[in-house]
């Protein structure tokens, strides 16, 4: 009789990397309501997973310097062992998601989280975040900002780049 395969939670890290600002300054900036600027992570196999202008990152939950996170997503689980998952990242790293492919609007963290959230639970991640970078472009200020914003590069200090020759460099 075959062994059932163990069953490992999925979470959605969520932070405001605005730390509040993005509510209380967005009315007066983009003439709309923005309630953060969201940086997101996968929470499987007792780690977390981000993705930023370094490439692929891992630390343990929460390990990063943005601390705990401003909320958790229950995303479900999955039956993707540890070793699949491991290896899936791994090409990840090396094609689609490379430190140099980082965009701040068009393929970032949330992109990253998305993907890795289909991979495991066939879900995707909140559409209040995955929406958010057109919401800002959609406004005269998010368009003067966009140069700038275009060559702004994000990676959240305190993870380990992720390695493919031992999981976690």
């Amino acid at each position: 009789m075959e062994e059932p395969l163990a069953l490992h939670p999925v979470k959605l890290y969520v932070y405001d990397l605005s730390k509040g600002m993005a509510r209380r300054l967005s009315p007066l900036m983009l003439g709309k309501q923005l309630d953060g600027i969201w940086h997101t992570s996968i929470i499987v196999h007792k780690d977390e997973f981000f993705y930023g202008s370094g490439g692929i990152s891992s630390c343990a939950p929460g390990g990063t310097l943005l601390g705990p996170p401003d909320s958790v997503v229950d995303l479900g689980n999955t039956e993707v062992t540890e070793e699949i998952f491991l290896e899936y990242l791994s090409s990840l790293g090396e094609s689609v998601f490379r430190g140099e492919s980082y965009n701040l609007f068009e393929h970032n963290c949330n992109t990253f989280s998305n993907e890795v959230a289909q991979f495991l639970t066939g879900r995707k991640i909140p559409s209040y975040i995955t929406d958010l970078p057109a919401e800002v472009l959609a406004t005269p200020f998010g368009q003067a900002l966009r140069p700038f914003l275009d060559t702004t590069q994000i990676q959240p200090p305190g993870g380990n780049t992720f390695s493919r020759h031992n999981g976690q460099s």
